[in-house]
């Protein structure tokens, strides 16, 4: 009898312990519910290992900037231009002059985070000139936009964030849209859809 008390008391315990492991002293990561035109999509942000990157995107957030933005470029092999072929969907501002200052770039080689099956990375052009003005969210692996990859000739890849945790139908089903934006800029040829999907709200949850 004894026995089985002092069983029954460490399994008590140990269940108080686990509870706690949510408790206050355990910084959850944070997530941010974005609803859009064609469904609820929830990331989860790496705030700990991309803290530049991550911070801005709640940055954007905090400021409404987001429920400005809208997923307006569709990237899939039928249509890519660029080399190794992606699959992502891009959205952000469609107004620059909203844009905030960019922060500084966080590779993956830095992060230890990798461009996988919903990963949410910034969007840039030289280093240093990426922010949340502009991001994208993976359909399927693409290493090509990890740090060494080649699909920026600088082979410093892209800055991982976050990764969708639910809504990834809604993502898969945005880029299956026509790219039917006219644009003379050939690397975005058949990619940008007339009427982008907007963000209609969003909230840290």
């Amino acid at each position: 009898m004894e026995g089985s008390r002092q069983l029954l008391t460490a399994a008590m315990a140990l269940v108080f312990l686990c509870a706690g492991c949510t408790g206050p002293g355990i910084q959850q990561a944070p997530q941010v519910l974005l609803v859009t035109e064609q469904g609820p999509v929830t990331i989860e942000l790496y705030t700990e290992s991309a803290p530049a990157s991550a911070g801005d995107f709640l940055r954007y957030l905090e400021r409404g900037l987001l429920e400005k933005s809208a997923f307006y470029r569709v990237v899939r092999p039928d249509n890519d231009n660029g080399s190794p072929t992606i699959t992502v969907v891009q959205g952000g501002l469609l107004a620059e002059d909203e844009y905030l200052a960019p922060v500084k770039h966080e590779t993956t080689a830095e992060t230890g985070l990798a461009h996988t099956h919903g990963a949410v990375s910034l969007a840039r052009f030289e280093p240093g000139t990426g922010g949340a003005s502009a991001f994208f969210i993976c359909i399927g692996d693409n290493p090509g936009l990890d740090y060494g990859g080649l699909r920026n000739p600088d082979g410093l890849g892209f800055a991982v964030f976050g990764k969708v945790v639910s809504g990834m139908d809604v993502i898969v089903s945005i880029n299956s849209l026509p790219g039917n934006l006219e644009t003379d800029d050939p690397y975005v040829r058949g990619q940008l859809l007339k009427e982008p999907v907007r963000i209609l709200t969003a909230q840290r949850l």
